[in-house]
């Protein structure tokens, strides 16, 4: 009876991929960083100008709107973009070889994409602050938002790049997905209508960015937040967990 093969251990797999992958990002992506970074801080100086009259939680939607779209710039179109590469010119093959676990080669590209977001993140996070008066409290808050957020939005992007058969299509999911971020960040929800704003709320791309804003008032909803980050966190999950099995099919076709 033949038996299964011994995979390597999920962490060093993990620890490995991510190594490999973010040595590559600094090589090449950091200019990237910077324009996902200038990006979020112009509209926010944008959104000051011309909303400065708007209350402090529409302030605080717009800032966390802004932070987040960092890691679904980086997290959910770069990594997109970089796993579709990959897969077309054969690039994941090597890793098909190894006795690995999918999920663990997935996770380590997650990882790489989410960790390279963090200085854009924490720049947009003080600037904004700053920018809109908004208190900085809170602001720890923003450790779980981004962990949790980067679960969901690179679950996303694994799956935006594995799933597609052509890379063009993959590259377009994952330019869509941070189009649809930026709508739901940037734009606040108190003016909408209410049946509107019901739809919002129930889009887990929300979660994390509702519950940052919340953190971000004087007087901060915890049981929502809480409640917000963790749907958040079952929704990257099964994102990765989806995106894990798309990595298996392909090495197996």
């Amino acid at each position: 009876m033949a038996s299964s093969p011994a995979f390597t251990p999920m962490v060093t797999t993990v620890a490995a991929v991510h190594t490999a992958q973010l040595g590559r990002a600094r090589a090449g992506g950091g200019a990237v960083v910077i324009v996902a970074t200038v990006q979020s801080l112009a509209i926010l100086a944008l959104l000051r100008g011309v909303g400065g009259d708007a209350g402090q939680a529409s302030h605080a939607a717009v800032v966390s709107g802004a932070i987040l779209t960092v890691v679904a710039f980086i997290a959910w179109n770069l990594l997109a973009q970089r796993l579709a590469a990959l897969k077309a010119g054969g690039g994941l093959d090597y890793y098909g070889t190894l006795p690995v676990r999918p999920a663990a080669v997935v996770l380590g590209f997650c990882s790489c994409y989410a960790a390279f977001a963090v200085p854009g993140i924490v720049l947009t996070a003080v600037a904004g602050a700053a920018l809109f008066g908004l208190p900085f409290t809170h602001l720890w808050v923003l450790a779980p938002a981004t962990l949790t957020s980067a679960v969901t939005f690179s679950g996303l992007g694994a799956l935006s790049g594995l799933t597609p058969a052509r890379p063009e299509t993959a590259t377009l999911a994952g330019q869509l997905g941070l189009t649809a971020v930026m709508l739901i960040g940037l734009i606040p929800p108190q003016p909408l209508p209410d049946w509107l704003t019901t739809i919002r709320a129930a889009i887990p791309l929300a979660y994390d960015i509702d519950a940052l804003a919340s953190a971000l008032t004087p007087h901060p909803d915890w049981t929502g937040i809480a409640l917000r980050l963790t749907g958040s966190a079952v929704f990257g999950a099964c994102c990765l967990a989806l995106a894990a099995r798309s990595y298996h099919n392909a090495m197996n076709h």
